[in-house]
């Protein structure tokens, strides 16, 4: 080493803290890769993410090839630096050597590379890839050697390192990463997205229509009140029963029979023909499991029953879709057909409705895991069914019982919600 010139030392030395800057750089981009941006870009045959993602598919052996190079290279970097500075300081200049040397890696070789490639690392991740994939197979022996003995040290540990797939989000931390998305995704599509994740969380109960609520036909009524039902209501699909909801002979399809009701030619006995079997769903259930039971059984109308087999309500295709999309109405100025905004700003209320679709309607933000009504949670709440003129605070909303019955809640006015809870 004495006949080699100075220049060249420090030419080399150079050369090994560029490759020491690239080792770390290209390690710290590979881990901070954004996995489920690599499979997109996989998807798309992009050459370099096909790459990179080859080689983060055995995450053990690219760490075992980037840190046999790098410290491969800082090593010998380490025996140039103390060369050079024996050459130009004798045995003191070993100190010198050491500190400078140290300086120049964690500053040149170490922190900004790595900051860069944490900040873009596809633009560092991608472009090494195309070197470390030939280096590999280059290596490979010594790779695999290395890779062996820690994969049986870490498997001492208990560790399995061929369990280091990529992991699977959980609902909480997909909806934290919609609600991040900003202007990436439109903030109703996110709306939607996040509704799609929240029917689990859900069941037929919070959204059916309860029992006293059903539109059905009963055939023991006079023809008249059929008649006159079927030629105005509002819904195109209604149930059949006899005499009470619990007996429920089908669910008719308004259209199938209004030719026949023109005709003069619909009777009971025809009406009952065409309805179709009752689908019953059982209470409790989830709404996804629900939409996709509806989808296979191809129903849009389910009757909600208990373990008695008793109705408690209605729930159909229109009311789960409306937990992802909103309502489906043509009325803008309409919040909820159980609100009636006051001009003093309150909000009249029947107590009747549903407190997960006032939340979703009006905004609000009353609990919703107790009662389904708001009759309920007012009568959960007080314990008792309340006077005419009662004031309480829910949910930090002032409520005033407007009107009751000997048994429920009939209408209630709530102001828009408080900042902070009164003193």
């Amino acid at each position: 080493m004495d006949e080699v010139p100075l220049s060249t030392l420090f030419g080399a030395l150079l050369l090994l803290i560029v490759f020491s800057a690239f080792f770390s750089s290209s390690e710290t981009a590979m881990m901070s890769l954004n996995r489920y941006r690599l499979r997109h870009l996989v998807k798309a045959k992009h050459p370099g993410a096909v790459r990179a993602n080859a080689l983060l598919t055995h995450p053990d052996r690219l760490i075992g090839l980037i840190l046999l190079g790098n410290n491969f290279v800082n090593i010998l970097a380490s025996s140039l630096a103390t060369i050079i500075a024996l050459r130009l300081y004798g045995e003191a200049g070993i100190a010198i050597a050491t500190g400078v040397l140290t300086l120049v890696i964690l500053i040149f070789a170490e922190v900004t590379p790595k900051t860069l490639a944490a900040l873009h690392p596809e633009r560092v991740a991608f472009p090494a890839a195309f070197i470390y994939v030939p280096l590999l197979k280059v290596a490979y022996p010594v790779v695999w050697t290395i890779s062996m003995i820690a994969n049986s040290l870490l498997r001492l540990l208990k560790v399995r390192p061929e369990y280091s797939a990529l992991q699977q989000l959980s609902r909480e931390e997909l909806r934290t990463v919609v609600n991040e998305a900003g202007a990436l995704i439109p903030r109703r599509h996110q709306q939607m997205l996040l509704g799609i994740l929240d029917l689990e969380k859900a069941t037929v109960e919070d959204i059916m229509i309860p029992r006293n609520d059903i539109i059905g036909i009963d055939i023991d009524d006079r023809w008249d009140d059929i008649s006159n039902l079927l030629a105005t209501s509002q819904h195109t699909r209604l149930p059949v029963f006899r005499g009470d909801i619990n007996n429920v002979v089908g669910i008719l399809h308004v259209r199938n029979v209004l030719h026949k009701l023109t005709l003069g030619e619909l009777n009971t006995k025809t009406m009952v023909e065409l309805a179709r079997d009752p689908y019953y769903v059982p209470e409790g259930t989830p709404l996804n499991s629900q939409l996709l039971n509806f989808q296979r059984e191809k129903r849009r109308i389910g009757l909600v029953v208990d373990e008695y087999g008793d109705i408690h309500g209605l729930v159909t295709l229109e009311d789960i879709l409306e937990e992802i999309v909103g309502e489906f109405t043509t009325d803008a100025s309409m919040t909820s057909p159980d609100v009636y905004v006051q001009e003093d700003g309150s909000f009249l209320v029947t107590g009747a409705a549903n407190v997960r679709e006032l939340n979703r309607t009006m905004h609000w933000h009353l609990p919703t895991n107790g009662p389904k009504t708001l009759n309920g949670l007012i009568t959960e709440y007080l314990e008792a069914i309340p006077e005419t003129g009662t004031s309480l605070l829910i949910a930090n909303y002032p409520i005033e019982i407007v009107q009751t019955t000997e048994n429920a809640v009939r209408m209630v006015r709530i102001q828009p919600r408080l900042k902070r809870e009164p003193q």
